[in-house]
């Protein structure tokens, strides 16, 4: 991986971490655009590592809500939310690799999950849970199942499965994107832990100075584009539904689909 191709990709992944179009498939489009090995095992690492500096908005951008040690149920259900993706992601880790190396699955996935979102606004009406104190455990859960779907299926988008396992639990939109980009903390943080000590303990070469250095610079401009993306899809579902981001998924992974099928990318 190059400079160019790591800012590229970390640029991509802050516009759309929290967007309900998948960043690992728009990360991994970008890259087959740019002729990044989908195989360099430094690349899977950068990926998942940038992502959660991603992630690492949130905290800043709801600062009061992490560090407010005496809202202690607020922890106990992103405990209980994240604890079936903990056991399913450590259980199809070798699926997860394998679909991620097919542009031409990513692509339908993405296209599958656009159709999706185009009804949901329509399936959930009337929803009644506004604020976090009301979600309670059982909720979380099953909130927590509905990200097993992002990892089963990579290209899904792991927003777009909570958002709706929120909404199909009573949440509101906006409050069911707040409560994924907080399950998003926990979730990321263990996965990038997870791909750290596996790539040091399969790969340890990949950590040298050139790549420790273009690491860093991926998370910083990652984190800073996340900044923004979060403010503007917060304001924008509050006025708006998701069926725009279902049109863009349908028309990028046609796209994506027909260039990889011709073997363009």
């Amino acid at each position: 991986m190059t400079w160019f191709q790591a800012i590229i990709t970390a640029v991509v992944e802050g516009l759309t971490e929290f967007l309900p179009i998948s960043s690992t498939a728009h990360m991994k489009f970008a890259q087959a655009f740019m002729h990044v090995d989908p195989k360099d095992p430094f690349i899977n690492m950068f990926d998942i590592v940038i992502q959660f500096a991603a992630i690492l908005a949130v905290i800043v951008l709801y600062w009061k809500k992490f560090v407010n040690v005496k809202h202690i149920s607020f922890y106990i259900k992103l405990l209980v939310a994240v604890i079936p993706s903990l056991i399913f992601g450590a259980l199809l880790k070798k699926h997860i690799e394998h679909v991620l190396g097919s542009i031409t699955i990513i692509a339908t996935i993405t296209v599958l999950g656009g159709i999706v979102l185009l009804f949901i606004d329509n399936f959930f009406k009337n929803q009644t849970i506004t604020e976090e104190p009301q979600i309670n455990n059982g909720r979380a859960l099953k909130i927590g199942f509905f990200q097993i779907l992002a990892i089963v299926f990579p290209g899904l988008s792991r927003s777009a499965a909570t958002i709706i396992g929120g909404m199909a639990s009573g949440l509101t939109r906006s409050l069911a994107a707040e409560f994924s980009f907080f399950l998003a903390v926990p979730t990321m943080a263990a996965a990038t832990a997870k791909e750290l000590l596996d790539t040091y303990k399969e790969t340890p070469e990949v950590f040298h100075s050139s790549n420790n250095g273009m690491l860093v610079a991926g998370c910083l401009i990652a984190f800073i584009v996340s900044v923004v993306s979060i403010k503007f899809f917060i304001t924008y579902l509050q006025k708006h539904g998701f069926k725009v981001f279902g049109v863009y998924r349908i028309i990028a992974g046609l796209i994506i689909l027909g260039l990889a099928l011709t073997n363009v990318i």
